[in-house]
């Protein structure tokens, strides 16, 4: 059996083909542009025995290949980049080019493939990828924002402590005029931050409409566990992508980083926090866990309170409710109405 490994940058493929032998085979270079995918299609093609490819950023830049691939009915593996730069570190020569890079992702595939997420064809969890991506951005840019804002107003000597759109423009209608020129430029610079986080603010308001929208077409049953909303639905499906990517609720649960590690020593066996995983699906189970908590009526509330009564702390209690959460989001998640039912338009 061969297994191809691609290292993806913005201009340039390279890839390698290793034997169960993790010896090279063939290898392969060109431009990452689409002309040049059939190409290495066609080279994938030649090589007598493949079994798998992986791709180090079948997310970024290595995304359009990873997905004409896919187009061709071949198994395609998202290989992380701190995978590939734990098996350098084992390798005889810790050299890092590309060819070594490509080389590093196919012995990877080699390897962990049945333990390696799968690439499969872009669906409307794809474009609320995009859209989910673009309002945390839009909403980090108006944080910071209001964030400068408050330091000027704080200078001219404006109190405030919370500062959103409405309190936003009704402060800046009542500002003094300036008595100084440092006033004056301050002034300047707040009505530039200002119109700069309306628009910040803007977009976030627009997202979370067309989020909403999407998940309830698409994904209404995940609203149906208490403590997620339409717009959280839209934040875990994106994250959760296509239907056919996890087959059981163990690897969601290992993917969000609530399903804990097995450690075992000296003939003690334990388990660990995991703190791999997708970090905001896990902020996404917390923060459902947390709302179920304090819904005192809630099965989720009811669980915490048998797990404290058990001597164990509210930590320990929202963790474990964590991972039957992701067992819920699961087997809804599974209910959803399949992407193939309705067409999407994914952003160009």
């Amino acid at each position: 059996m061969v297994w191809v490994g691609i290292d993806a940058h913005k201009k340039v493929l390279v890839a390698v083909a290793v034997d169960d032998a993790g010896q090279e085979v063939s290898s392969w270079r060109a431009h990452n542009r689409t002309s040049d995918w059939q190409d290495c299609s066609d080279w994938i093609k030649g090589i007598r025995g493949v079994s798998a490819v992986g791709i180090e950023g079948a997310y970024s830049y290595g995304r359009g290949l990873a997905q004409w691939l896919v187009g061709q009915t071949f198994i395609v593996y998202d290989v992380n980049p701190r995978w590939t730069a734990g098996y350098r570190k084992t390798a005889r020569r810790q050299h890092k080019t590309d060819p070594l890079d490509a080389r590093a992702v196919a012995s990877v595939v080699r390897r962990d493939a049945p333990d390696l997420p799968q690439v499969h064809a872009d669906d409307v969890s794809s474009l609320l990828q995009v859209m989910v991506s673009e309002r945390d951005a839009a909403q980090s840019e108006s944080v910071r924002l209001r964030n400068q804002l408050h330091d000027h107003f704080f200078q001219l000597g404006v109190e405030l402590k919370a500062l959103d759109a409405t309190k936003l423009r009704k402060v800046l209608a009542q500002l003094p005029a300036p008595a100084t020129p440092l006033d004056s430029q301050r002034l300047v610079a707040i009505e530039r931050l200002a119109a700069r986080c309306f628009l910040a603010l803007a977009d976030v308001s627009r997202y979370t409409t067309e989020i909403e929208a999407i998940a309830k077409e698409h994904f209404a049953p995940l609203v149906e566990i208490h403590g997620i909303g339409l717009l959280t639905a839209g934040v875990i499906a994106s994250h959760l992508g296509p239907q056919a990517r996890f087959v059981s609720e163990g690897q969601v649960a290992a993917y969000a980083g609530v399903a804990p590690i097995e450690v075992s020593s000296a003939g003690k066996d334990r388990h660990r926090l995991n703190r791999s995983g997708c970090r905001k699906l896990n902020a996404a189970l917390y923060f459902i866990a947390l709302s179920q908590y304090r819904s005192k009526s809630s099965p989720g509330c009811q669980y915490i309170e048998r797990r404290r009564a058990e001597g164990r702390t509210l930590r320990e209690a929202v963790r474990a409710l964590k991972r039957y959460i992701a067992r819920a989001v699961f087997r809804s998640w599974r209910e959803c109405l399949p992407p193939q039912s309705a067409p999407v338009q994914l952003p160009s």
